[in-house]
Protein backbone atom coordinates (compact mmCIF):
# COMPACT_ATOMS: atom_id res chain seq x y z
CA UNK A 1 0.00 0.00 0.00
CA UNK A 2 1.37 3.40 -1.00
CA UNK A 3 2.35 5.65 1.88
CA UNK A 4 0.28 8.82 2.20
CA UNK A 5 1.76 12.00 0.77
CA UNK A 6 0.77 13.90 3.91
CA UNK A 7 0.23 12.67 7.46
CA UNK A 8 -1.99 15.46 8.76
CA UNK A 9 -4.52 17.29 6.60
CA UNK A 10 -7.65 19.39 6.71
CA UNK A 11 -10.36 18.31 4.26
CA UNK A 12 -12.84 20.95 3.09
CA UNK A 13 -16.27 19.59 2.15
CA UNK A 14 -19.02 21.90 0.93
CA UNK A 15 -22.58 21.66 2.15
CA UNK A 16 -23.74 21.15 -1.43
CA UNK A 17 -21.66 17.98 -1.57
CA UNK A 18 -23.56 16.55 1.39
CA UNK A 19 -26.85 17.38 -0.32
CA UNK A 20 -25.81 15.55 -3.48
CA UNK A 21 -26.00 18.88 -5.31
CA UNK A 22 -24.28 19.44 -8.67
CA UNK A 23 -22.96 22.99 -8.53
CA UNK A 24 -20.35 23.51 -11.22
CA UNK A 25 -16.88 23.28 -9.69
CA UNK A 26 -18.06 22.95 -6.10
CA UNK A 27 -20.69 20.24 -5.64
CA UNK A 28 -21.40 16.55 -5.96
CA UNK A 29 -22.97 14.91 -9.02
CA UNK A 30 -26.18 13.00 -8.66
CA UNK A 31 -28.32 15.83 -7.35
CA UNK A 32 -30.07 18.71 -9.01
CA UNK A 33 -30.24 22.43 -8.49
CA UNK A 34 -32.36 23.13 -5.43
CA UNK A 35 -31.44 19.99 -3.48
CA UNK A 36 -31.64 20.67 0.25
CA UNK A 37 -30.53 19.01 3.45
CA UNK A 38 -28.28 15.95 3.71
CA UNK A 39 -28.33 13.00 1.31
CA UNK A 40 -27.70 9.91 3.42
CA UNK A 41 -25.93 7.87 0.74
CA UNK A 42 -23.48 10.72 0.06
CA UNK A 43 -22.93 11.25 3.79
CA UNK A 44 -22.11 7.57 4.31
CA UNK A 45 -19.81 7.45 1.28
CA UNK A 46 -17.77 10.41 2.49
CA UNK A 47 -17.64 9.04 6.04
CA UNK A 48 -16.34 5.71 4.72
CA UNK A 49 -13.70 7.55 2.67
CA UNK A 50 -12.53 9.48 5.74
CA UNK A 51 -12.34 6.28 7.79
CA UNK A 52 -10.33 4.53 5.05
CA UNK A 53 -7.99 7.52 4.86
CA UNK A 54 -7.48 7.49 8.61
CA UNK A 55 -6.50 3.82 8.33
CA UNK A 56 -3.49 4.93 6.25
CA UNK A 57 -2.16 6.67 9.37
CA UNK A 58 -3.44 10.13 8.39
CA UNK A 59 -4.67 12.58 11.02
CA UNK A 60 -7.85 14.22 9.72
CA UNK A 61 -9.67 17.45 10.35
CA UNK A 62 -12.76 18.26 8.31
CA UNK A 63 -14.24 21.69 7.69
CA UNK A 64 -17.83 21.47 6.48
CA UNK A 65 -19.77 24.20 4.68
CA UNK A 66 -23.45 24.98 5.10
CA UNK A 67 -24.62 25.75 1.58
CA UNK A 68 -27.09 22.87 1.56
CA UNK A 69 -29.11 24.90 4.05
CA UNK A 70 -28.17 28.56 3.58
CA UNK A 71 -25.37 30.82 2.31
CA UNK A 72 -24.82 34.23 3.87
CA UNK A 73 -24.19 36.00 0.55
CA UNK A 74 -27.22 34.32 -1.01
CA UNK A 75 -29.41 35.25 1.93
CA UNK A 76 -28.31 38.88 1.59
CA UNK A 77 -29.54 38.94 -2.02
CA UNK A 78 -32.96 37.82 -0.76
CA UNK A 79 -33.23 40.61 1.78
CA UNK A 80 -31.59 39.33 4.96
CA UNK A 81 -28.68 41.35 6.37
CA UNK A 82 -25.38 39.71 5.38
CA UNK A 83 -24.33 39.31 9.01
CA UNK A 84 -27.58 37.51 9.83
CA UNK A 85 -27.24 35.25 6.81
CA UNK A 86 -23.65 34.39 7.71
CA UNK A 87 -24.59 33.53 11.30
CA UNK A 88 -27.39 31.29 10.02
CA UNK A 89 -24.86 29.66 7.70
CA UNK A 90 -22.56 28.96 10.64
CA UNK A 91 -25.39 27.13 12.40
CA UNK A 92 -25.93 25.10 9.22
CA UNK A 93 -22.31 23.95 9.28
CA UNK A 94 -22.82 22.65 12.82
CA UNK A 95 -25.75 20.52 11.66
CA UNK A 96 -23.64 19.11 8.82
CA UNK A 97 -20.70 18.40 11.11
CA UNK A 98 -22.91 16.56 13.60
CA UNK A 99 -24.38 14.45 10.80
CA UNK A 100 -20.92 13.55 9.52
CA UNK A 101 -19.68 12.82 13.05
CA UNK A 102 -22.54 10.35 13.54
CA UNK A 103 -21.82 8.66 10.19
CA UNK A 104 -18.13 8.26 11.08
CA UNK A 105 -18.85 6.89 14.55
CA UNK A 106 -21.33 4.43 13.03
CA UNK A 107 -18.24 2.92 11.39
CA UNK A 108 -16.66 2.44 14.84
CA UNK A 109 -14.18 5.30 14.46
CA UNK A 110 -14.06 8.09 17.09
CA UNK A 111 -14.98 11.57 15.88
CA UNK A 112 -15.58 14.89 17.59
CA UNK A 113 -17.35 18.08 16.48
CA UNK A 114 -15.92 21.41 17.62
CA UNK A 115 -17.69 24.70 16.93
CA UNK A 116 -16.21 28.18 16.68
CA UNK A 117 -19.46 29.38 18.28
CA UNK A 118 -20.11 28.25 21.84
CA UNK A 119 -23.03 25.81 22.10
CA UNK A 120 -21.91 23.49 24.90
CA UNK A 121 -25.14 21.50 25.05
CA UNK A 122 -24.53 20.39 21.44
CA UNK A 123 -20.78 20.11 20.90
CA UNK A 124 -17.41 21.29 22.15
CA UNK A 125 -16.25 24.85 21.58
CA UNK A 126 -13.17 25.05 19.37
CA UNK A 127 -9.93 25.63 21.22
CA UNK A 128 -6.63 24.91 19.52
CA UNK A 129 -4.91 22.91 22.25
CA UNK A 130 -8.00 20.80 22.91
CA UNK A 131 -8.34 20.18 19.17
CA UNK A 132 -4.70 19.09 19.05
CA UNK A 133 -5.38 16.59 21.84
CA UNK A 134 -8.25 15.10 19.83
CA UNK A 135 -5.79 14.62 16.98
CA UNK A 136 -3.32 12.95 19.33
CA UNK A 137 -6.06 10.59 20.50
CA UNK A 138 -6.82 9.53 16.94
CA UNK A 139 -10.20 11.20 16.52
CA UNK A 140 -11.50 12.58 13.26
CA UNK A 141 -12.13 16.23 14.03
CA UNK A 142 -15.18 18.01 12.54
CA UNK A 143 -14.64 21.77 12.58
CA UNK A 144 -17.89 23.71 12.45
CA UNK A 145 -19.23 27.30 12.50
CA UNK A 146 -16.48 28.65 10.29
CA UNK A 147 -14.17 31.10 12.02
CA UNK A 148 -17.05 32.27 14.22
CA UNK A 149 -17.14 35.57 12.34
CA UNK A 150 -19.31 36.82 9.48
CA UNK A 151 -17.80 37.65 6.08
CA UNK A 152 -15.29 34.78 6.24
CA UNK A 153 -15.87 31.64 4.18
CA UNK A 154 -15.34 28.05 5.21
CA UNK A 155 -12.52 27.92 2.62
CA UNK A 156 -10.67 30.48 4.71
CA UNK A 157 -11.57 28.50 7.83
CA UNK A 158 -9.99 25.36 6.36
CA UNK A 159 -6.68 27.13 5.72
CA UNK A 160 -6.77 28.87 9.10
CA UNK A 161 -7.38 25.63 11.02
CA UNK A 162 -4.72 23.85 8.98
CA UNK A 163 -2.17 26.49 9.98
CA UNK A 164 -3.26 26.45 13.63
CA UNK A 165 -3.19 22.66 13.96
CA UNK A 166 0.03 21.95 12.11
CA UNK A 167 -1.60 20.32 9.07
CA UNK A 168 0.58 19.76 6.05
CA UNK A 169 -2.06 20.50 3.41
CA UNK A 170 -5.68 21.43 2.73
CA UNK A 171 -7.69 19.08 0.52
CA UNK A 172 -10.67 20.68 -1.19
CA UNK A 173 -13.20 18.24 -2.64
CA UNK A 174 -15.22 19.48 -5.61
CA UNK A 175 -17.10 17.71 -8.40
CA UNK A 176 -14.39 18.09 -11.04
CA UNK A 177 -10.86 16.66 -11.11
CA UNK A 178 -8.95 19.82 -10.32
CA UNK A 179 -8.96 23.53 -11.11
CA UNK A 180 -10.07 24.75 -14.52
CA UNK A 181 -10.00 28.20 -16.12
CA UNK A 182 -13.82 27.93 -16.34
CA UNK A 183 -16.51 25.36 -15.64
CA UNK A 184 -15.50 22.55 -18.05
CA UNK A 185 -19.09 21.40 -18.47
CA UNK A 186 -20.13 24.83 -19.71
CA UNK A 187 -16.98 25.74 -21.62
CA UNK A 188 -15.34 22.90 -23.61
CA UNK A 189 -12.28 25.12 -24.09
CA UNK A 190 -11.67 25.37 -20.33
CA UNK A 191 -8.05 24.68 -19.45
CA UNK A 192 -7.21 22.29 -16.63
CA UNK A 193 -4.23 23.10 -14.42
CA UNK A 194 -2.04 20.41 -12.86
CA UNK A 195 -0.16 22.88 -10.68
CA UNK A 196 -0.51 26.57 -9.80
CA UNK A 197 1.01 28.97 -7.33
CA UNK A 198 -1.19 30.72 -4.82
CA UNK A 199 -0.46 34.02 -6.57
CA UNK A 200 -1.52 32.62 -9.95
CA UNK A 201 -4.79 31.35 -8.50
CA UNK A 202 -5.58 34.84 -7.20
CA UNK A 203 -4.41 36.69 -10.32
CA UNK A 204 -6.47 34.46 -12.63
CA UNK A 205 -9.53 34.90 -10.40
CA UNK A 206 -10.12 31.17 -10.23
CA UNK A 207 -13.34 30.59 -8.33
CA UNK A 208 -12.55 27.29 -6.62
CA UNK A 209 -11.57 29.18 -3.44
CA UNK A 210 -11.84 32.78 -2.33
CA UNK A 211 -8.86 35.10 -2.50
CA UNK A 212 -8.58 35.38 1.29
CA UNK A 213 -8.09 31.63 1.57
CA UNK A 214 -5.43 31.64 -1.15
CA UNK A 215 -3.64 34.61 0.44
CA UNK A 216 -3.61 32.95 3.87
CA UNK A 217 -2.34 29.71 2.33
CA UNK A 218 0.45 31.57 0.54
CA UNK A 219 1.48 33.35 3.72
CA UNK A 220 1.70 30.02 5.56
CA UNK A 221 3.15 28.08 2.61
CA UNK A 222 0.17 25.74 2.83
CA UNK A 223 -0.45 23.50 -0.20
CA UNK A 224 -4.04 23.23 -1.39
CA UNK A 225 -5.05 20.13 -3.35
CA UNK A 226 -8.25 20.36 -5.38
CA UNK A 227 -9.84 17.10 -6.49
CA UNK A 228 -13.15 15.45 -7.32
CA UNK A 229 -14.85 14.02 -4.25
CA UNK A 230 -17.62 12.34 -6.23
CA UNK A 231 -15.91 8.94 -6.47
CA UNK A 232 -15.62 6.28 -3.83
CA UNK A 233 -12.40 6.59 -1.78
CA UNK A 234 -11.48 9.87 -3.50
CA UNK A 235 -9.78 11.37 -0.43
CA UNK A 236 -7.71 8.26 0.19
CA UNK A 237 -6.69 8.14 -3.48
CA UNK A 238 -5.41 11.72 -3.42
CA UNK A 239 -3.30 11.07 -0.34
CA UNK A 240 -1.80 8.03 -2.04
CA UNK A 241 -0.87 10.19 -5.03
CA UNK A 242 -3.41 8.55 -7.30
CA UNK A 243 -5.93 10.01 -9.72
CA UNK A 244 -6.14 13.58 -11.04
CA UNK A 245 -5.96 16.73 -8.98
CA UNK A 246 -4.54 20.23 -8.99
CA UNK A 247 -1.88 21.28 -6.52
CA UNK A 248 -1.71 24.94 -5.48
CA UNK A 249 1.46 25.81 -3.62
CA UNK A 250 4.26 28.34 -3.42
Amino acid sequence: MAKPIYRRVIVKISGEVLAGYNSGQGGDPGGKSGDFGVQQATLERIAADLVATRALGVTLGVVVGGGNFIRGAGAAKKGLPRVTGDMMGMLATVMNALALEAAIEALQVPARTMSALAMPEICETYERRRAARHFEQGRVLLLAAGTGNPFFTTDTTAVLRAAELGAEAVLKGTDVDGIYSADPRQDPRAKRYDRLTHAEAVERDLKVMDSTAFALARENRMPIIVFSIRDKDAIRAVLRGEGRFTVVDS
